[in-house]
């Protein structure tokens, strides 16, 4: 583009990037009054409590914990049918904020921050009280039964004399299955409660990311060590998916 079309240009202006209002009408939707549905129904609806007690080791040296970011994942809530026992596992997702000395004098410490991400595992078995009854059936007992068979006899017996016994050339049997509908859970809540506790700070020791002993005011130290008393309590719902009438009863005025 050459100087004079420089200065001829001219923008162009933009437009409204509203969109204009337009008109709607409510449809009313088309339903059934009365339906059996397969739906999930709630069993139990309950809250699991957790005791951790990890002890947790830093690469660096660590003159404070500035932060800690908790998360609860569950990579197992299982059922146990026909009984009310209730299987959990999974782990906390912890990032640890931290500060680790870089030099220092008798006054001041300077720090960079730092952080650890770890996964704190956890197994539970706990008993839960239904709301509704899990739908559970068994299979039907598998039962043997046999046919009836005449054989003739060897020689050494009388020819009008025959072996009159079961069918021993076959296996005849009688069972069956029944596909039960696997009970689920779901996370509605959790909350966390912890304690954190040094194990190896010692007062006017300091050491610096190489674990170099610095300068720093005679009040200050650091660790690399901690343990940890965390309570987690966790919300959970177990559904399973059920057959349920639904609609309207005719009622008489």
């Amino acid at each position: 583009m050459s100087d004079s079309n420089y200065e001829s240009y001219k923008p162009m202006k933009g437009k409204n990037a509203l969109s204009p209002k337009v008109g709607n009408r409510g449809v009313k939707p088309e339903a059934i009054s009365r339906a059996t549905v397969k739906v999930p129904v709630v069993l139990a609806e309950t809250v699991v409590q957790l005791d951790l007690n990890p002890k947790i080791d830093f690469p660096e040296p660590v003159l404070e914990i500035k932060n800690i970011k908790k998360n609860l994942k569950i990579t197992q809530c299982r059922l146990l049918l026909p009984t009310n026992k209730l299987f959990i596992a999974g782990f906390v997702r912890k990032n640890i904020q931290y500060a680790t000395p870089t030099h220092g004098s008798k006054d001041a410490v300077v720090s960079n921050i730092r952080s650890l991400t770890i996964d704190v595992p956890f197994k539970a078995v706990t008993e839960i009280d239904y709301i509704r009854k899990p739908k559970f059936e068994f299979g039907p007992e598998s039962r043997e039964f046999t046919f009836f068979t005449k054989s003739d006899l060897p020689d050494g017996f009388s020819s009008k004399e025959h072996l009159l016994s079961a069918d021993l050339s076959q296996y005849d049997q009688y069972s069956g299955e029944e596909y039960n509908q696997l009970p689920y859970c779901e996370i509605l809540s959790s909350r966390f409660i912890q304690y954190d506790e040094s194990l190896d700070r010692k007062m006017g020791r300091v050491y610096d990311e190489n674990h170099e002993c610095i300068d720093a005011p005679f009040e200050e130290g650091t660790f690399t060590k901690i343990e940890e008393k965390m309570v987690v309590e966790v919300k959970i719902k177990v559904l399973q998916e059920q057959q349920v009438n639904i609609g309207s009863r005719d009622r008489k005025c």
